[in-house]
């Protein structure tokens, strides 16, 4: 199963929605012949159903980006509201909507990052900052990492580092890939990957543009990196005239109980880019914000980049009315105090499963790492398992975590936790329950 396979058991006959979407619309990311499509017809909070009469709680926010969701009544509002006034204006003209979200988004991402292009969608935006890197250095490299992803277009798929980027290459010219911090699964401690890096950029001599990461990693596992991690790998970028790009698509907007990943280790990036819970996934929207001096450059520079959706008026409309209730609600606070209990409670699944090689994360933001072997870490899934058909032991686990009502993604090997910034306890104590009855899937596997 693939990280956006959103498939769950309905029962035997589809409706005709589901026998529609099979014969007409591909299934991302998959084998087609394996593609079983579920109708869901709404959601109220944290919780959503489907055409069966069936309801989960939704413990990954969907792709871990319905951070508001499902019932967020300002944002949906805000949407109408804009359509009805003006749907659509081409990007040369101001709207009140993209303008009064620039000056948000300047507000509240760390220190002066103050001027943004928005586009429809997290691999946009990455798109635009690699462009905007190699514009302004004037240089062309780029380094990524390789437990990453950062979108499926051209040149994110291109620095992305998981096997998805495999059927895509080559692909764009001047990509690198650097170890990661991950000490569960690496043969170098998260510090020493540092030091790889300092080192690969000595070895390029002075032909990189930026490095591009998660400050914490989403997909690729929830990977958080030692402390002091981010800000050295900040002064490694700069000692060697390189830029530091942030990709926030995931982590930002609370899910780490921060509004962004990287003020969880207080590093301000040269570029940031954002998407999912920029809208709440309410509206497609994506955004790319850069420092004074960075914006500086294209005031007598060509700024060589745009399409005919970038500042798309509903959509900033979204963007503006969700990162709103994010204020107005408190929602960033209550996701560091839920995200706390979460993780304990988290814990509490490691101890009681043998399957359960690691917890990690911060907080609404966490993932759990099944094992084979404790001691020797095996995993139950590979990378080479996100591109095979079949399924997995982590597979087995998420659907049995279905079949009780809990909607979990998996990614590899890796369950991951990201529900709505709404949750409250009593939400999360209803979905460990199920949790704690699905991994007993992984513990009787370990022996297989």
């Amino acid at each position: 199963m693939t990280d956006d396979d959103t498939t769950m058991t309905a029962g035997d006959e589809r409706t005709d929605v589901e026998r529609l979407d099979k014969e007409y619309v591909f299934g991302t990311w998959s084998y087609q012949s394996e593609v079983d499509p579920t109708e869901v017809v709404g959601g109220e909070g944290v919780r959503f159903q489907d055409a069966h009469g069936n309801e989960w709680i939704d413990f990954s926010g969907q792709l871990m980006c319905s951070n508001l969701g499902h019932s967020a009544d300002g944002v949906a509002d805000a949407i109408a509201e804009q359509a009805h006034e003006g749907a659509y204006f081409a990007p040369g003209f101001a709207t009140e909507a993209r303008a009064k979200l620039g000056e948000k988004l300047a507000e509240v991402t760390p220190g002066d990052l103050s001027k943004t292009f928005f586009s429809t969608s997290g691999t946009e935006a990455v798109e635009a900052a690699i462009k905007i890197a190699r514009m302004y250095t004037g240089k062309q490299k780029i380094i990524s990492r390789y437990r990453s992803y950062h979108g499926a277009t051209a040149g994110s798929i291109s620095v992305t580092g998981d096997p998805r980027r495999l059927a895509g290459e080559p692909g764009i010219p001047g990509t690198i890939k650097a170890p990661d911090p991950y000490a569960y699964g690496s043969t170098l401690d998260p510090m020493e990957s540092l030091e790889y890096i300092d080192e690969m950029l000595m070895l390029e001599g002075d032909t990189v543009a930026a490095i591009l990461v998660e400050p914490i990693v989403g997909s690729n596992g929830i990977l958080v990196p030692p402390e002091e991690y981010l800000p050295r790998l900040k002064e490694i970028a700069h000692e060697h005239d390189a830029l530091l790009i942030c990709d926030e698509v995931m982590a930002g907007f609370g899910r780490t109980g921060e509004w962004f990943g990287c003020d969880v280790f207080d590093v301000q990036p040269d570029i940031m880019t954002m998407a999912k819970g920029l809208s709440g996934a309410y509206a497609p929207l994506g955004a790319t914000i850069v420092t004074p001096e960075i914006a500086d450059h294209f005031e007598d520079e060509l700024f060589c980049h745009g399409h005919t959706y970038a500042g798309h008026p509903v959509a900033c409309a979204a963007g503006l009315a969700a990162v709103e209730t994010y204020q107005e609600e408190n929602l960033i606070e209550h996701a560091s105090e839920v995200g706390s209990y979460l993780g304990d409670r988290l814990e509490e699944l490691a101890e009681a499963h043998p399957s359960v090689g690691d917890t990690r994360g911060v907080g609404l933001f966490r993932g759990i790492e099944l094992t084979r072997d404790p001691d020797e870490r095996v995993p139950f899934g590979t990378r080479e398992d996100k591109i095979s058909k079949g399924s997995t032991v982590v597979d087995e686990v998420a659907a049995a975590a279905s079949d009780g009502g809990v909607y979990v993604a998996n990614m590899i090997n890796t369950l991951i936790i990201a529900p709505p910034l709404t949750i409250t306890e009593d939400d999360i104590d209803e979905a460990v329950s199920v949790l704690d009855e699905a991994l007993e899937v992984s513990d009787a596997a370990m022996d297989r």
